[in-house]
């Protein structure tokens, strides 16, 4: 690698902030949804976005640069990725997710990051997830974006699993229940309860009634990290928990999970998890920064570490493993017999 191409390498991470708003800008005007007509000039994009032709030329222009959109004789169209991803009402469309809870709420956070890991955040700053979600607007807005973006890995999770003769399950900080109604589709046995924020409660029931299964998930409001979860349980999930919560917290939650389960029950991690090696993904680590940014006690999680934690919690048959190519990682932990 030449000095230039260092010196590129070094611009793309410094000017990343660049790219990502124009992303957001774009999701935020609705112009994949417009380009999802087909091939379009700038003058056309404009009138459909409420946008100025010349500042829908510069927005486009930036996005070819990303290689989200293309340009051909001065028409832009969605590249394959774009219409798959960022198209509403596409199959696989997470644009949403992107838009709502990336854009307008966890980028502004990262201007919190230097004082956070100074362990110094300013009053008035975020400094956790229970004092975010006091606020039920921002609790709605999290929550109804995460939703659409927990739905795909759900569903790749309850094909991996064999879940048949399990019976009760806690989903522990498990937000408006997108697990926990996809993994109930799947096993008609199964029922869930669902421990997390009250503000962020009211959102999850709201998902529940519409998936029609208001008699086998329930909620339990409060905060994870206070231990007072039903026993029992077959199966215990935390998916996001780890990651935005104390570094401290996490041993009483995996001895609380020991406790909930009945012996044989299955604790499942899903969270950003690092190789053993600390050498990435990049985008795992890059997650467990951003929580950094508003939770400054919480913890970079990697995978032999997370192995050996839950070994000292109690649990046999530990294995972690990729589950999000090259962004999260599922440990499955078994209580013994």
């Amino acid at each position: 690698m030449t000095l230039l191409s260092e010196a590129h390498e070094i611009s793309d991470i410094a000017f990343g902030f660049m790219g990502s708003k124009a992303l957001f800008a774009a999701l935020e005007f609705g112009l994949f949804d417009a380009l999802a007509e087909g091939p379009r000039s700038a003058e056309e994009i404009g009138a459909a976005c409420d946008l100025h032709p010349e500042r829908a030329r510069t927005l486009l222009t930036a996005l070819t640069g990303l290689g989200v959109v293309s340009v051909e004789g001065g028409r832009f169209a969605n590249s394959p990725a774009a219409a798959a991803f960022l198209v509403k009402g596409e199959k696989y469309d997470f644009s949403d997710y992107l838009r709502l809870q990336v854009g307008r709420q966890m980028y502004p956070l990262m201007s919190q990051l230097e004082a956070a890991l100074k362990d110094d955040l300013p009053e008035g700053a975020t400094g956790s997830y229970a004092q975010w979600f006091s606020d039920p607007e921002e609790a709605r807005l999290y929550s109804d974006s995460q939703h659409a973006g927990s739905l795909g890995p759900a569903g790749v999770l309850a094909r991996r699993l064999d879940l048949s003769n399990a019976r009760r399950m806690l989903d522990v900080g498990g937000g408006t229940g997108a697990f926990s109604i996809t993994f109930c589709k799947a096993f008609p046995q199964l029922q869930s309860t669902i421990v997390d924020f009250p503000n962020v409660v009211a959102v999850g029931r709201e998902k529940v009634a519409e998936a029609g299964l208001e008699a086998r998930i329930t909620y339990k409001e409060a905060d994870a990290t206070n231990l007072d979860w039903p026993e029992g349980q077959d199966v215990v999930l935390m998916s996001y928990l780890l990651s935005g919560v104390p570094a401290a917290a996490h041993a009483p939650l995996f001895e609380a999970a020991f406790r909930a389960l009945r012996p044989g029950g299955l604790l499942l991690v899903h969270d950003f998890v690092v190789r053993g090696d600390r050498s990435g993904p990049h985008l795992t680590a890059l997650w467990q920064l951003q929580h950094t940014a508003f939770t400054p006690q919480a913890a970079s999680l990697d995978a032999s570490g997370l192995s050996s934690a839950l070994g000292q919690a109690g649990f046999a048959e530990v294995t972690v493993g990729p589950m999000i190519p090259e962004m999260t990682m599922l440990a499955q932990a078994q209580k013994p017999e």
